[in-house]
């Protein structure tokens, strides 16, 4: 099984692709921002850490946590997001191992991992090869403030965070470019998925 990793910067359009993958290759797809999502439900292994971490003042009506509100914390307390991290991603990371032990069991030929933080948590000791999706700049502004409605100042504020393009081209040895028509980033996938049916 070809375990690939999927990386770029936010609003590059990097779920399209992973939903596309899934859809034409029946490749497994695997998004680590899901599983962290799910890790601090009610029934999440992280829950109960993560509610000692943050206290009372984030649990909603229905006893889940109100991930708006750490997150407003976690920006203003870098700290509180660094011990986040700590609790969050080794869980993550354990997940994600087991899935492609399963996939490679089912006997699944492709295995997609998609993570924001692909580079810097290091997915490329478990993945074959890095893929970098990749978007003009304009066209992740307007895709944000359309699909997400985030402010000019959001958006600003989080590409800030994030590696550079030459940091992502650096680290990945095929680039997607999904700035155009879908059609047309799905004739680069294409191309390159046709070079693992020679191999």
């Amino acid at each position: 099984m070809k375990i690939i990793g999927i990386t770029g910067g936010v609003g590059s359009g990097k779920s399209e692709i992973m939903a596309y993958l899934e859809r034409q290759y029946r490749a497994a797809v695997l998004r680590a921002d899901d599983i962290g999502h799910r890790l601090i439900r009610r029934e999440g292994s992280c829950y109960d850490q993560v509610l000692k971490l943050f206290g009372q003042e984030v649990i909603r009506e229905d006893g889940e946590l109100d991930r708006a509100a750490m997150a407003k914390r976690m920006f203003r307390e870098p700290e509180l997001r660094k011990a986040m991290n700590g609790i969050i991603h080794p869980a993550v990371r354990t997940y994600i191992l087991q899935a492609i032990s399963d996939e490679q069991a089912a006997g699944r030929r492709f295995f997609f991992l998609e993570a924001a933080l692909l580079i810097e948590e290091k997915y490329d000791e478990i993945c074959d090869e890095l893929w970098y999706v990749y978007a003009e700049e304009s066209v992740r502004r307007e895709r944000l403030k359309a699909s997400r409605q985030y402010s000019g100042e959001k958006i600003r504020q989080i590409m800030a965070s994030q590696l550079t393009e030459e940091e992502f081209r650096r680290a990945c040895c095929f680039t997607v470019d999904n700035s155009g028509s879908f059609s047309d980033t799905a004739r680069q996938i294409d191309a390159r998925m046709k070079r693992y049916e020679i191999m």
